[in-house]
């Protein structure tokens, strides 16, 4: 059956196991592809959104003759391989890119992505039906998986000393064993289709899988309940550990460096835990939670450092906690976010607790596309709802300590409903706390230790209980994300090559190693005791940064040709259509006869003491001798105005 955890429009689950699409299958083969983006562009020709790291329509249906053109929409690399290996697209296409191919023949095309999913259907795979297909070859597309189980085997795999390799240890391996990897340097790519097995490394820093910048994923686990333990992934061209699509995942004292994309991922996944492990020099993120709610997931006592962001969480949420981990160095540090990417966005309902973030605002590491929009950054609440952010300590960012903003993508996510609340926050070179708006309803901050806050009195104004105002920010900072977003696209922060990014210290090794009790991931997730949680204390010896110089709210120590641009833009536009409008109403009004003086007094009160709205008043009932189509350019040329930078700053970021 399908999992419950979220409605779907498109009756699918890449990733999922087969029993559970089955019933779907058979529904499905009735329906022709015409919802969620994708549908029949022109005669003959249906197109297929592919995001990350799932298309978007499991199974189309087309005429004899008839087209698919498959659209890459994900900020991940994606392509189109038969599961024969009889036909592909391009083995990187990019987002943009584009495959077309005709089907001529009658029958079922199946399809997967070499990056994302197997030859065996799972993962990131789909389905093209081609003319009349008799209903028992729909239903042969299920096929039935073997069932979790939560109690070990009693069965050991041994290698090298059994098996040769770690995919053979998997392949010959039944629910419940467990494979215990001995040291070694092991290249190769491993994929994980039998549930419930528990791969373990007898030392954490001497059991390491390393891709060489070859291979795709260190591990790619598509069965459920996989624990993988005391091992390290490096070089790899994608992911180090990669789950995607199950129920119940576990990784412990794992460590992740070097990587393509991300240290410790898992996509689509429900009831899992990250635990004791570590994630450096990662092109992303070094630990990844995405498109799952609620993801009944707890990541704690990890720590991210020297990677793009320290966490990502694209469209995540629901019982996801963050708690009692270490996020330093990275450009970017904890940055829950909603885009368009992936399915289902928003984000919503990701929970931050008792973790030390400190300064993360790294230029150098390496990175890719989003990434740098959140350097100098700490928390960043990117487009979500309902996050909760209490009892952190955050500290030295270039930036902002913790930022509630919208994320612009095809759509424009505001961050609403988030709770900040109880941190302790400082060495911020903008603003320790800030909520970027002008629109993003139901924020609230509250109980933080802060020197600094954009806008300011924030947490008076927009405090948990009580009144708040019913704008949210100020346009600077509004302006400034913009100008961040052009950096992005212009890929500033440069970051480096991780490749040959340096390699982190040896980690602590899991406790008893090869003796260490045997435990499937099943029914891991456990609501933890937030409440036992308290703020982290202060690292020995740390100094605290000084705050970003700035000139009329412009920032001028650290400039970007972007961020200066459009900060000064929006610092300096209100006061020049203030002067504006002020000096050409009152001109107006003094040089007319028609108005007593009684009446000119008034009206000059009140254009000079109600800011921006007094002129307009005046220009919409003073009964002005100004031309109507000269106050409508007045007035709606300043509104203009800002929207033509908004806009120039989409196509600059790369938005539209």
């Amino acid at each position: 059956m399908f999992r419950g955890s979220r409605p779907s429009p498109r009756l699918r689950s890449p990733g999922m196991p087969w029993l559970r699409r089955l019933g779907g299958i058979v529904v499905l083969g009735l329906v022709v592809a015409g919802c969620g983006g994708n549908g029949e562009d022109e005669a003959g020709v249906v197109s297929m959104t592919a995001v990350d790291d799932e298309f978007a329509i499991e199974i189309v249906q087309i005429p004899v003759g008839g087209t698919v053109r498959w659209n890459m929409a994900g900020n991940n690399p994606h392509n189109v391989f038969a599961l024969d290996l009889s036909w592909s697209s391009p083995q990187v296409m990019q987002k943009g890119d584009s495959f077309e191919r005709v089907f001529t023949e009658p029958g079922i095309y199946s399809y997967f992505c070499t990056f994302h999913g197997t030859t065996a259907g799972d993962g990131m795979a789909g389905h093209v039906v081609v003319g009349d297909v008799p209903p028992e070859d729909l239903a042969a597309l299920g096929k039935v998986a073997l069932p979790a189980v939560a109690d070990p085997s009693g069965v050991i795999r041994q290698v090298p000393g059994e098996f040769a390799t770690i995919q053979a240890a998997v392949d010959a391996s039944g629910p419940g064993d467990l494979i215990l990897v001995g040291e070694g340097v092991y290249s190769e790519r491993v994929l994980v289709d039998t549930p419930s097995l528990v791969i373990r490394g007898v030392d954490r820093n001497r059991v390491i899988l390393d891709g060489n910048h070859e291979l795709v994923h260190g591990f790619q686990v598509v069965a459920d309940g996989v624990a993988i333990e005391n091992m390290t992934a490096r070089n790899y061209l994608v992911n180090g550990f990669y789950w995607t699509g199950v129920t119940g995942y576990r990784a412990s004292y794992l460590t992740a460096y070097n990587n393509g994309d991300y240290g410790i991922y898992a996509f689509d996944a429900v009831d899992g835990l990250i635990e004791d492990s570590y994630a450096s020099g990662n092109v992303d993120s070094g630990f990844y939670i995405g498109q799952c709610y609620p993801c009944s997931a707890v990541v704690r006592n990890v720590i991210a450092e020297d990677n793009a962001l320290g966490f990502s969480g694209t469209n995540a949420g629901g019982d996801l906690y963050l708690i009692e981990s270490v996020w330093r160095n990275n450009m970017g540090g904890i940055v829950p976010n909603s885009l368009d990417s992936e399915l289902d966005p928003p984000h919503r309902e990701t929970t931050i607790v008792g973790n030390l973030v400190i300064d993360n605002s790294n230029r150098n590491a390496p990175t890719k596309g989003f990434a740098r929009l959140a350097y100098g950054n700490g928390i960043v609440l990117g487009g979500g709802v309902g996050d909760v952010v209490e009892r952190n300590l955050v500290l030295n960012h270039a930036r902002f300590g913790i930022v509630a903003a919208p994320l612009p993508d095809k759509n424009f996510w505001w961050s609403q409903d988030s709770v900040v609340r109880d941190n302790v926050v400082g060495g911020s070179g903008l603003g320790d706390l800030a909520l970027v708006g002008p629109w993003g309803p139901g924020n609230c901050f509250e109980g933080n230790t802060a020197g600094t806050t954009k806008p300011l009195l924030l947490q008076v104004f927009h405090r948990c209980s009580g009144l708040r105002l019913p704008l949210q920010a100020d346009l600077g900072l509004t302006a400034l994300l913009l100008g961040a977003q052009a950096d992005s696209a212009s890929e500033w922060p440069p970051g480096s090559d991780h490749r040959t990014y340096p390699a982190p210290a040896d980690q602590p090794t899991m406790p008893l190693g090869a003796d260490a009790p045997v435990r499937p991931a099943v029914d891991v997730f456990e609501k933890p005791d937030l409440e036992a949680i308290g703020v982290p204390p202060v690292p020995a010896g740390f100094e605290l940064r000084t705050r970003e110089v700035t000139m009329s709210g412009v920032p001028v120590s650290e400039p970007t040709a972007w961020t200066l641009l459009f900060s000064m833009y929006a610092y300096f536009l209100p006061f020049a259509l203030f002067a504006t409008w002020v000096a050409v109403a009152a001109w107006d009004l003094v040089r007319r006869e028609d108005v007593t003086p009684r009446r000119t007094v008034g009206w000059l009160a009140v254009i000079l003491l109600v800011p921006f709205l007094g002129a307009v008043l005046y220009y919409l009932f003073g009964r002005s001798e100004i031309p109507r189509w000269l106050r409508g350019a007045l007035v709606g040329g300043g509104f203009g105005a800002y929207l033509i930078i908004v806009a120039v700053a989409a196509v600059l970021g790369g938005v539209v």
